[in-house]
């Protein structure tokens, strides 16, 4: 099964990277032109008051990750019938969500925009659109939810990407078409993005009722799966809720005491963070289902080898992307935007070491999903999120800078790394020695090797355009190098070299191809 398996993951890894660098490098372009077309103030006011809609969003969430459970679930069991039940069932839930959030966002949410927002008195009929079509594109993409979920379930991951690709791609076109006519560019820009995302609910609709027969929607109503699903996902609720306060309730909160032009500098610290994540989050979506579908045929042997690799590959992937732009963060910010926000430096550099730290916990908390038993993951882990919301309020309020909140989060990072470890034990007899020497001792030397190379160039060079070519260019070297040397072991090592032979074969054996073409053609 393993090694079908690790094709398999391989296979759907590669597809979700070739959606990613099309993505990531359209988005870094759109945001420079959104931002530069915005203004640094609308660019703040799209952030935050776009964000605020999200806070609601942990009702999805929540109901998100069982649906995705559940279904991987069946389809590693092989039971098809209970599969269309638990699609037509979390569809019922979704709607019901969908319409909770339109209720708590007309009435909670409107309120909180108008009298608790700072947002300049003229851009406040503005923002109000922006609130309406949010709230209406967030519904779409609640109703979305199990349809995404059952794609990634069957491991399609084709196309997700090619979905993924074509939504970018129309994001962009919003972008050229603000420039093209003279309305309110921000009420234009969130009438466009809600289109976006309402013509992509239906391309996703189409495919999954043509391709996949569990997803033709019936009236379907069971009270023991409903109460199993919101059981499972009423857990996973503690633990969204304190993700989506960690998240825009830090927002709310910086633009509550420092204003509109501060959520503008984080919100390009996690447009950064966005694109350097991919990366991890594209690999970790192809390996997901492998890891709750091994636990389900109870290979647990397998199942702890997904996550000590996952967990590990997921740090290497980040930590050689990210290393450059954090030693040249401000020229990257500069030569990318042009307009460069205060705070967007520090908060770009602090966001990509938080994530560094969280990418381990990737795997980890896909186990918890498989084991079914989150009751008290979550509890520990939400409990310990939560804390970063009042902590930030405290710093702040006491005198410290705005990105004080970043660095609480990074210390309550740490501890639910940790946590999590303690608990995987028990769900899942995870081996916590093997994950400390196998995964965090090779993740530190990795960086400690790392760091050598460029940290010596950019401290010998001042700042020139050569100093920013020879410590990106150290940075990608040492890397890689670092990562091959330290972090993997013998077997691994082999096998990536298996992997590089394979393609040079490939590139030797096509030249010759199209040379003996050639050669009879002439």
């Amino acid at each position: 099964m393993s090694s079908e398996s690790n094709r398999r993951i391989a296979k759907n890894t590669s597809m979700l990277y070739f959606r990613m660098l099309i993505t990531m490098a359209v988005s870094l372009y759109t945001s420079r032109i959104v931002l530069n077309t915005l203004g640094v103030t609308d660019f703040g006011i799209y952030n935050v008051v776009g964000g605020l809609i999200t806070m609601f969003g942990f009702l999805n969430s929540s109901m998100a990750s069982a649906t995705q459970r559940f279904l991987s679930f069946e389809l590693g069991m092989k039971n098809y019938l209970q599969l269309g039940r638990v699609f037509s069932m979390s569809l019922n839930i979704h709607l019901i969500i969908a319409l909770l959030i339109l209720l708590l966002g007309e009435t909670v949410g409107l309120w909180f925009v108008n009298t608790q927002l700072t947002i300049p008195a003229e851009r406040m009929a503005a923002a109000n659109w922006v609130y309406q079509f949010s709230v209406l594109a967030f519904m779409v993409n609640v109703v979305s939810v199990p349809y995404n979920a059952t794609i990634i379930a069957h491991e399609r991951m084709n196309i997700y990407a090619w979905v993924s690709i074509i939504e970018v791609s129309l994001k962009l076109l919003v972008v050229f078409m603000l420039q093209w006519f003279g309305f309110d560019k921000l009420k234009f820009y969130a009438v466009l993005i809600f289109l976006v995302s309402l013509f992509i609910r239906i391309i996703y609709g189409i495919y999954c009722k043509r391709n996949l027969l569990e997803t033709k929607y019936q009236l379907f109503w069971d009270r023991t799966l409903f109460y199993t699903l919101f059981n499972y996902a009423g857990w996973n609720l503690w633990g969204n809720a304190a993700g989506v306060l960690h998240g825009q309730g830090v927002n709310i909160l910086l633009n509550i005491f420092f204003g509109p032009v501060v959520n503008a500098a984080r919100g390009i610290a996690y447009q950064v963070m966005g694109a350097v994540n991919g990366f991890v989050q594209n690999f970790q979506m192809a390996m997901n289902p492998q890891i709750i579908k091994s636990f389900a045929l109870g290979d647990i042997r397998y199942m702890h080898q997904l996550i000590l690799q996952g967990a590990k590959y997921s740090f290497f992937l980040i930590f050689i992307l990210s290393l450059p732009i954090l030693l040249e963060t401000e020229t990257i910010l500069r030569l990318w935007l042009k307009i460069v926000p205060e705070y967007a430096v520090i908060f770009t550099q602090l966001v990509i070491i938080n994530i560094l730290i969280d990418s381990i916990s990737g795997p980890l908390m896909t186990a918890a999903q498989a084991s079914g038993k989150i009751k008290i993951y979550q509890g520990v882990v939400g409990g310990l999120l939560l804390l970063i919301l009042p902590l930030s309020y405290l710093f702040i309020k006491l005198g410290h800078p705005p990105q004080v909140t970043i660095y609480i989060s990074i210390v309550i990072s740490m501890a639910a790394l940790y946590a999590r470890l303690l608990i995987l034990r028990g769900l899942v007899k995870i081996n916590i020695k093997d994950f400390l020497s196998k995964v965090l001792f090779r993740c530190i030397l990795v960086v400690s090797v790392a760091l050598i190379l460029p940290l010596c160039v950019n401290l010998i060079l001042e700042e020139s355009v050569t100093k920013f070519i020879l410590v990106t260019s150290a940075a990608f070297l040492s890397a890689p190098f670092a990562v091959y040397i330290y972090g993997l072991n013998k077997i691994e090592r082999l096998y990536f070299l298996s992997i590089i032979k394979k393609l040079a074969n490939y590139k030797n054996s096509w030249f010759y191809d199209n040379f003996d073409n050639n050669e009879k053609i002439h």
